[in-house]
C-alpha cells in the first residue's frame, strides 16, 4: 500500500487545535472571550446560573451543609457563570461558598473578589464541579477512512488544508473500536475522544465529595455522525475550522464514553431539558389573566418563559447532554 503524501507543516488536528486555541496568540486568550463569538446557555439567560445555584444548594444539603462549600466553574470564559451563581445563592450559602474559575486566559477586570482564578482545577473539592461547554474544546484527533478502507489520522495545515497520515493504532484504535467504530466506506470520519475521557476523569478525581457535571453538545453510541462534528465559530457564526487562531474550533462530545471513563455509582446522563425542568426551569406561558391584574408582572413572567423555552428547546440548547457524576452522595438529579 502506497503511503499518502503529507504536505509540509501538516500535523494532527489535536496538536493544531491546541496551539490555535490555547497558544500564546490563541483564540481563547483574546480579550473579548468566548461570548464575543458564540452564545452559550450562560449567555442566553440568567436563569441558567440560577438553576446551577439551585443545584449547588441541593449538593450542599446532600453534603450536610459543610463549613466550606466548593463551586468549580471549568472553562470559565470570563467568569460569567461563576459570578451568576454567586449572585443567585442565598446569602447564608454564599457566605460558605469558595468559588473557583478554571481558565487559561487572564481573569477579566472587575471579577468578583470571591472568585479564585486558576489555570488547573483544584483538588480536594467538597461541593459542585460544573463544566459547561468545556469538554468540546478539549482538542481531539480526527480520523478518516481512505480509499482502501483504512482509518487514518487526518493532518491539517494552518490554512485548513487537510491530508491523510498514518493508520490509526494503539489506544486510539481501541477507543474507536469501542466507542465509534467506522465502516470501510471511504470518507467516513470520527473524532477520537480519549483525551476528553481522561480530562473528565481527572476533573472528577478532584472532587472528594459532591457532584461533577459536564454539559455539552453530545452524541451517543449507535447514533454517531458519519462524518464527524468538527467545526468553527467566529463572531456568532458557524465557519470552517481553520487552526490559525482566528476562530473557535469545537467538536461534539461522546459523553457516554466520558461517563464510562469516570464511572461512579449513581452517575446519570440526561438532556438539558430534563435537567433544567428538574431544577425548576420551565417554558410555560403565564396566565393571560395576569396581564389585566398586573401587567408589569405579566411582561416579566413572559420574558422569563421565553428565556426558559430557549434553554430547554428541542433541537437547540435543550438537547445538550448533562453528565452528572456524584461522589459520596446521592445524585441530586436522580439515579
Amino acid at each position: 500500500m502506497s503511503q499518502p503524501r503529507v504536505p509540509e507543516e501538516a500535523r494532527p488536528w489535536r496538536a493544531a487545535v491546541e496551539e490555535a486555541l490555547y497558544g500564546p496568540e490563541g483564540f481563547y486568550r483574546r480579550p473579548e472571550g468566548p461570548a464575543g463569538h458564540f452564545r452559550t446557555s450562560v449567555h442566553a439567560s440568567p436563569l441558567f446560573a440560577s438553576a446551577v445555584a439551585r443545584l449547588l444548594c441541593r449538593v450542599d444539603e446532600a453534603l450536610g451543609h459543610p463549613e466550606e462549600l466548593g463551586f468549580v466553574d471549568m472553562g470559565a470564559g470570563r467568569g460569567e457563570l461563576v459570578s451568576g451563581v454567586l449572585g443567585a445563592l442565598p446569602s447564608a450559602v454564599a457566605a460558605r461558598t469558595r468559588a473557583y474559575a478554571v481558565e487559561l486566559a487572564e481573569p477579566p477586570s472587575g471579577l468578583d473578589h470571591r472568585v479564585e482564578w486558576l489555570a488547573e482545577p483544584p483538588e480536594g473539592v467538597v461541593g459542585l464541579l460544573f463544566a459547561n461547554e468545556w469538554l468540546d474544546n478539549v482538542p481531539v484527533d480526527v480520523v478518516e477512512v481512505d480509499t482502501e478502507g483504512v482509518a487514518r489520522l487526518v493532518l491539517v495545515r494552518e490554512d485548513g488544508t487537510e491530508s491523510l497520515g498514518e493508520p490509526v493504532g494503539g489506544e486510539d484504535a481501541r477507543w474507536l473500536g469501542r466507542w465509534w467504530p467506522l465502516g470501510p466506506e471511504e470518507g467516513l470520519r470520527a473524532e477520537v475522544g480519549l483525551p476528553r475521557d481522561r480530562a473528565w476523569a481527572a476533573a472528577v478525581a478532584g472532587v472528594v465529595r459532591g457532584l461533577a457535571v459536564a454539559v455539552d453538545y453530545t452524541h451517543l453510541a449507535g447514533a454517531r455522525p458519519p462524518f464527524g462534528t468538527l467545526t468553527g465559530f467566529r463572531e456568532g457564526r458557524e465557519t470552517a475550522p481553520v487552526p490559525d487562531g482566528s476562530c473557535d474550533i469545537t467538536a461534539h462530545v461522546a459523553l457516554d464514553a466520558c461517563l464510562s471513563a469516570g464511572a461512579v455509582p449513581g452517575a446519570r446522563l440526561l438532556s438539558q431539558r430534563e435537567a433544567l425542568h428538574a431544577l425548576g426551569v420551565a417554558g410555560g406561558r403565564p396566565p393571560l389573566s395576569l396581564a389585566s391584574t398586573d401587567p408589569t408582572a405579566y411582561v416579566r413572567a413572559l420574558a422569563h418563559a421565553g428565556e426558559a423555552a430557549e434553554l430547554t428547546a428541542p433541537g437547540g440548547l435543550g438537547d445538550f447532554g448533562w453528565l452528572t457524576q456524584p461522589v459520596g452522595i446521592t445524585n441530586p438529579l436522580g439515579d
